[in-house]
């Protein structure tokens, strides 16, 4: 079974330079590893089976049944939902239906794992578009930085090369970086929001409700007097009508019951999903907020950098944000998570000593 997974191994690999945050990597990686798995699930037939297995009278082959059924759609009967399956109702949503009675079809199933896979794609995007973007500048920045053996690559001309790179060549140039990055938290966060509505529509209008309704029936004392919502949106045994034409030209119509195998991990599937993307929103609400702050408010970055820099006097923090933009200051805060802790440290120092010249008076 280990097999199936091998195309989303590399998901799994850990990052040699780490150009986000752990937010960030909720939407970009885990999430896409989530769905890329549950789409592999979805179309495993050797561990689920057939998709779809239907009975009818032995007039019609089986096959050409289930082919009818899988494409042209199945339904239960809304009255039929509730009740105690093997008493009064054969199974849930299925019965006899009458003139008035109200059918629920599912076409869905056949393309929950495309929707899945559209899923991931679009949680990737912003990964994709912030590779882009980020055009690999920590990675120049962070070479060989980030070893315990520093002997041979921490030199004073590296250091001296990284402190210029800040103070002077590329000193304000960083906000448009920044920015960047902004805009791909916020594609996250608008990204789980607009999940959540695709697979309400996707859904026909159930997805939003469908966590706390599966929460409340399960925490239920006496869950037979309650609608399923499960068996609502998923159900395991449905109902199809197949019409035929007789020998002598007349309409034939052939009730056929069938059992939905897959809606047992389906079921299960979106209720991980909606509290996931419940979760994802409110994170990715809580990183957009926290971005906006950290970006307008100087006091944030310097708890930031001195919380990042051990050591580090208050001044010397205050003059470093006082003199970068906020562009400087995260790409040095995102060097931190790439670097040696003592090289980090000791560039912040050097980048504060060199802050201190006649040239930076108008800044501090």
């Amino acid at each position: 079974m280990l097999d199936l997974f091998a195309p989303i191994k590399c998901l799994l690999q850990e990052e040699s330079v780490r150009v986000d945050n752990v937010v960030f990597r909720l939407h970009s990686r885990v999430t896409v590893l989530l769905l890329l798995v549950c789409t592999i699930l979805v179309t495993a037939k050797q561990y689920i089976g057939e998709p779809i297995s239907c009975m009818t009278d032995a007039s019609i082959d089986k096959d050409p049944v289930n082919a009818y059924c899988w494409i042209y759609s199945t339904f239960t009967v809304s009255r039929h939902l509730k009740g105690i399956p093997g008493r009064s109702v054969a199974s849930a949503g299925v019965g006899q239906a009458l003139p008035d009675d109200e059918a629920r079809h599912h076409r869905y199933y056949q393309w929950v794992c495309f929707v899945l896979g559209l899923q991931a794609i679009l949680f990737y995007v912003p990964r994709a578009l912030w590779g882009i973007w980020e055009r690999g500048t920590i990675g120049l920045l962070s070479r060989d930085l980030a070893s315990p053996f520093l002997r041979d690559v921490w030199t004073e001309e590296r250091k001296q090369q990284l402190v210029e790179y800040f103070t002077k060549t590329n000193l304000h140039g960083h906000n448009f970086y920044a920015m960047r990055f902004f805009v791909c938290e916020f594609l996250n966060f608008l990204n789980s929001i607009g999940q959540i509505y695709l697979l309400d529509i996707f859904l026909e209008g159930q997805f939003r409700r469908y966590g706390p309704l599966v929460t409340a029936f399960v925490a239920e004392e006496n869950p037979h007097d309650r609608i399923d919502p499960m068996a609502r949106l998923f159900p395991k045994v449905t109902k199809c009508t197949i019409h035929t034409f007789g020998p002598t030209g007349s309409v034939q119509t052939h009730d056929a019951l069938c059992v939905l195998p897959l809606n047992v991990v389906n079921e299960k599937i979106f209720v991980v999903l909606w509290f996931w993307l419940v979760f994802l929103a409110g994170v990715g609400c809580l990183a957009v907020i926290y971005r906006i702050v950290v970006f307008s408010q100087t006091w944030a970055r310097v708890y930031l950098l001195r919380s990042a820099v051990r050591r580090l006097e208050k001044s010397k923090a205050e003059r470093v944000v006082r003199v970068f933009h906020f562009g400087d200051w995260f790409l040095l805060h995102q060097l931190a998570q790439n670097v040696n802790p003592v090289v980090y440290m000791e560039l912040v120092n050097e980048i504060a000593k060199a802050l201190t010249t006649k040239s930076f008076a108008d800044f501090i």
